[in-house]
C-alpha cells in the first residue's frame, strides 16, 4: 500500500462539474470523484486536449483555479491554486 502524501483528506464525492479553459471557449464535463479544501480527483471520458492549469466550475456554481498533479487515461488529480 502506498503512503498518503495529501496534506488534507479527501472525502469521496460524485458531483457534476465542467474544466473551463482558454477564457470559458474550451470546455470538457467531467465529474469529481473526491475532493478536498486543497484538491481534488476529477474524470473525464479522456483527457486529450485538457491543459495543465485550468478553472474548475462545480455545478453548484463554486469555482477553483486547478494545476493538474497528475494524469491518467481517464483522471486528473488536481491542486486548487
Amino acid at each position: 500500500m502506498t503512503e498518503e502524501r495529501r496534506a488534507t483528506i479527501r472525502h469521496r464525492t460524485l458531483k457534476g462539474a465542467r474544466i473551463a479553459s482558454n477564457e470559458g471557449f474550451s470546455t470538457f464535463t467531467c465529474m469529481v470523484r473526491n475532493m478536498s479544501d486543497t484538491g481534488a480527483l476529477l474524470r473525464l471520458p479522456s483527457i486529450v486536449g485538457v491543459p495543465d492549469d485550468f478553472e474548475l466550475v462545480m455545478d453548484d456554481g463554486r469555482t477553483f483555479t486547478c494545476s493538474a498533479v497528475h494524469k491518467s487515461a481517464t483522471d486528473i488529480g488536481v491542486r486548487f491554486t
